[in-house]
């Protein structure tokens, strides 16, 4: 029997797996990933196409549409008149259900695509190298290197563990992570395998590491970990909605009731004032009745968001920002605060060391060995900016990393940790051991007893940490980053890694200076954040004067008053801190609590804030912020499982990009409502009044052609419009707002009005152009209904170019949206074809109208373009007057 991966030593495991402690070859792992397959759990399965098909046409309102098209067929074949009628119904409910899956497919591949760009990374030795690798590419045998913030990418064994803990609550239940360890575990009596939560040699998929450094061999991969066990088949994430999706699915069931009553009444008052009762009354004036509510329902209008929604996303993940949360884009233009980290963020991450202060070989040597970036072959650094940074520093020196870790093996460690903000390395130095200590300059020097000048370790006096702490000053008031390093001797091994075992009694080597140049397009975005009435704020690890000089470089504060430390924001009571944020746009040395305590208070003042990060320490800020934004390059695992926004290039510029895309989003998605529901109203009203005024304005079929012309292209041709060149000099939007702020209830209900009024008008012109004199229609009049048809028709596609701006002029916007055109042309062609083409119009019982009347129904359907200008400019002035 196969021995279980925790009984064996390292050595047994890595020989059974038939691979090396320096990992895999490249020719090897593509054998054995096409072997054990990819490394992730099984999908759901997906519906079919025909299962989509179906899941369309159980749409109430399709089902009331083919109950019709069946009592038509009823009627049509007792009365033994023509089928076209229930031909073009079902023609209608197949389009329909077509573009209903087109659309669900279009929305679900953008959303997949968003999930592969967030794929989770780790990092592999292969072919002697350490790469980075989509976690779906490990296999058995591989080698992979853990550290704080990592998920666990699949079940390994640990080769090495560095004050390694891991989190495993998602597979144990336990919430205290387990610190690890690399020795064989022992089987008692009795025992045939030890519980999951005591394999401490072990790491799973599905768990994080929350402190320390590792090295694991991977021994099972996709669904034979542990999780995949559990899982059996992965169900695919379910789309949240929006808050606006779930208030127009309110919406809809609202005005389906509204239209439903309508719809009851229209059938009622048919009959009295038909007074007649027999078959064929009930079921044509139910026929009436059935498609005005299929007409007017805006069933699309939910279909429409989604589609916009993840066509707006897809352009983020373009732009840099990657969505991980759809909710993310609603609230993103409403943002009035964006907290963000300096380092690699407002600065472009690319770490020089410029200047330094101490003995030069001594403190080289300790920045690049307690350090965990490497010295490639090209003789570049690779690693976390800062660290890549002094490993190059000490090769320009003459000390490459490869060389003083040859003679001064590490053998044990403190990871590095925000709170205490430095990191303590245990290095063999011939038969005695030396300890190398890096961080910030004020903390080091707290634990500093002694300095070493010239050679010679001399006792530490108040006047030296004065002229350090002066030094550090004047560094940072030049904007450079600066960390101390000091060491500790040691004549045997240290009994124990804690840190507050390890670093006391250090002897200071020096300071290094780092610049890291601000980001040209930075301060461009600062300046777009203004006047977009967001507040940019800085919080920084890093020392005051530093974070300072680059936040007045940047335009985000004018005086060093405006900038506080975590310190004394610790001092500030709870009950003052709302009124103390508003102070402040630069935090400095604060830890992952201080994040916290910020965005709550932000958010204690009602604003929508937005915070970055990167750090494992940083995710319980983000997850406390409104929007939390992820780092894509330097973030760890945890930190983008938690946001709600991933920055692939770290990059402050890309988040004020999302904000002006999600309030272009936003905007977008109010005009498309707009034109749906003021479209939708006009036929219903147009119906409404028709019956009460004794004709029949338009058949179902009319009705249901306009619907599905109108409604569909029209509104996600607006969904695709381009900003308006002032969407960021409004302030944010309020996030309490309804879907009809801004007076978007009242442009619903004249727009709707006006459309009907418009049609109607087509209708007795056309019936008088008919009979040669003026006359109020009765019944049906052929030449009226197909100029009604026409006007209402290009009245709608016309009222979609009003929709391109609420309040603007149509003629002054200086972009074209070319999707829109092209809805316009296709849908003159398809009404000019279902008019003029006889077959057709045969089909649709329209009667074939001259030019002269061709020419008044476009014009009647062109009015309504000078009228809703004529409405703006008053609300224009209006506004402006207030």
């Amino acid at each position: 029997m196969k021995q279980q991966e925790y009984v064996q030593t390292p050595q047994e495991l890595i020989a059974e797996l038939d691979t090396s402690p320096s990992g895999l070859s490249s020719e090897e792992a593509a054998a054995r990933l096409e072997k054990y397959g990819p490394n992730k759990l099984k999908d759901a399965e997906k519906p079919t196409l025909l299962q989509r098909f179906i899941e369309q046409l159980k749409d109430p309102m399709l089902i009331i549409l083919m109950i019709a098209a069946a009592v038509s067929a009823v009627t049509n074949f007792i009365s033994g008149e023509s089928f076209a009628e229930v031909f073009i119904i079902l023609i209608v409910v197949l389009l329909n259900a077509v573009l209903g899956v087109f659309q669900e497919s279009k929305a679900e591949a953008a959303i997949e695509a968003l999930q592969t760009m967030t794929a989770a990374t780790c990092k592999v030795l292969r072919d002697g190298k350490q790469i980075s690798l989509h976690s779906d590419q490990l296999v058995p045998g591989d080698i992979v290197l853990l550290e704080a913030g990592d998920a666990v990418p699949a079940d390994g064994r640990l080769l090495e563990s560095a004050s390694l803990k891991i989190e495993e609550a998602a597979l144990t239940g336990e919430s205290v992570p387990v610190n690890k360890i690399i020795d064989a575990l022992g089987l008692g009596k009795n025992q045939t395998e030890i519980p999951l939560g005591d394999r401490k040699n072990m790491c799973y998929m599905g768990s994080t590491v929350v402190y320390g450094r590792g090295k694991a061999l991977i021994t099972r991969t996709g669904m034979d970990t542990e999780m995949g066990k559990i899982a059996g088949a992965l169900a695919n994430t379910e789309q949240e909605q929006t808050p606006l999706q779930r208030q127009l699915d309110q919406l809809s069931r609202v005005l389906s009731k509204l239209v439903l009553g309508i719809c009851l009444f229209i059938f009622v008052f048919d009959l009295i004032v038909a007074g007649s009762f027999t078959l064929d009354s009930i079921l044509s004036t139910f026929m009436v009745a059935v498609s005005l509510a299929v007409a007017a329902i805006p069933e699309g209008l939910a279909t429409v968001v989604t589609v916009v929604l993840s066509i707006g996303v897809t352009n983020m993940s373009k732009r840099n920002a990657v969505i991980r949360r759809l909710t993310a884009v609603e609230t993103l233009g409403c943002t009035q605060v964006i907290c963000s980290d300096k380092t690699g963020t407002l600065t472009q991450n690319k770490m020089t060391v410029v200047q330094h202060l101490g003995e030069t070989a001594p403190l080289a040597t300790a920045m690049a060995l307690c350090n965990d970036a490497i010295l490639n072959d090209a003789g570049q650094a690779e690693g976390e900016p800062t660290e890549a940074a002094l490993v190059n520093f000490a090769a320009k020196e003459g000390l490459p990393k490869g060389q003083l870790a040859a003679a001064q093996p590490r053998v044990d460690e403190a990871p590095f940790d925000s709170s205490r903000k430095m990191m303590s390395t245990i290095h063999t130095a011939g038969s005695a051991f030396v300890q190398y200590t890096k961080g910030a300059p004020d903390e080091i020097l707290k634990r500093c007893t002694s300095y070493l000048e010239n050679g010679k370790v001399l006792p530490m006096t108040d006047a030296k940490r004065a002229e350090i702490l002066k030094a550090n000053k004047d560094m940072a008031d030049q904007a450079l980053r600066v960390l101390a390093a000091a060491k500790r001797d040691w004549a045997e091994k240290p009994a124990k890694n804690e840190p507050a075992f390890l670093e006391q009694d250090l002897c200071f080597l020096g300071l290094t200076g780092m610049i890291d140049p601000v980001r040209p397009e930075v301060k461009p975005a600062i300046v777009e954040c203004r006047e977009a009435g967001i507040r940019p704020v800085m919080i920084t690890g890093d020392h005051k004067d530093t974070a300072v000089a680059i936040a007045k470089e940047l335009g985000i504060i004018t005086d060093a008053s405006q900038a506080i430390t975590g310190a004394e924001l610790d001092k500030v009571p709870d009950s003052e801190i709302g009124e103390a944020v508003k102070k402040y746009g630069v935090y400095a040395r604060v830890q992952p609590e201080h994040k916290v305590r910020i965005v709550t208070a932000w958010k204690g003042n009602g604003a929508i804030t937005a915070m970055t990060g990167d750090g494992v320490n940083d995710a319980p800020s983000i997850k406390a912020a409104d929007i939390g934004i992820g780092m894509g390059i330097t973030g760890t695992d945890v930190t983008k499982n938690v946001a709600d926004m991933v920055l692939s290039d770290d990059n402050f510029a890309t988040i004020v990009g999302a904000v002006e895309e999600g309030r272009r989003i936003y905007a977008n998605i109010r005009k498309a409502i707009q034109f749906l529901l003021a479209s939708n109203m006009s036929e219903v009203l147009g119906v409404f009044c028709a019956t009460l005024l004794g004709f029949t304005l338009l058949n179902p079929v009319h009705l249901l052609f306009i619907n599905l012309i109108t409604d569909c292209f029209p509104a996600l041709a607006l969904g695709m419009e381009q900003s308006e060149s002032d969407i960021m000099k409004r302030k944010p939007r309020n996030s309490k707002d309804g879907i009809f702020a801004g007076g978007l209830g009242f442009d619903i209900g004249y727009q709707g009005l006006l459309i009907s009024v418009i049609t109607l008008a087509s209708y007795i012109i056309g019936h008088c152009m008919e009979v040669g004199y003026f006359e109020m229609p009765v019944g049906v009049s052929d030449d009226g209904m197909t100029m009604a048809f026409l006007t209402m028709s290009m009245c709608e596609i016309f009222h979609s170019f009003n929709m391109r701006s609420q309040r603007k002029s149509v003629f002054t916007l200086h972009t074209h949206n070319k999707v829109l055109w092209g809805a316009m042309l296709g849908s003159l062609v398809l009404t000019t074809v279902v008019l003029e083409v006889p077959f057709v119009a045969n089909l649709f019982g329209f009667t074939p109208v001259d030019l002269g009347e061709y020419l008044v129904a476009l014009a009647l359907a062109f009015l309504v373009i000078p009228v809703v200008e004529i409405v703006k400019l008053i609300q224009r002035s209006t506004a402006k007057a207030e």
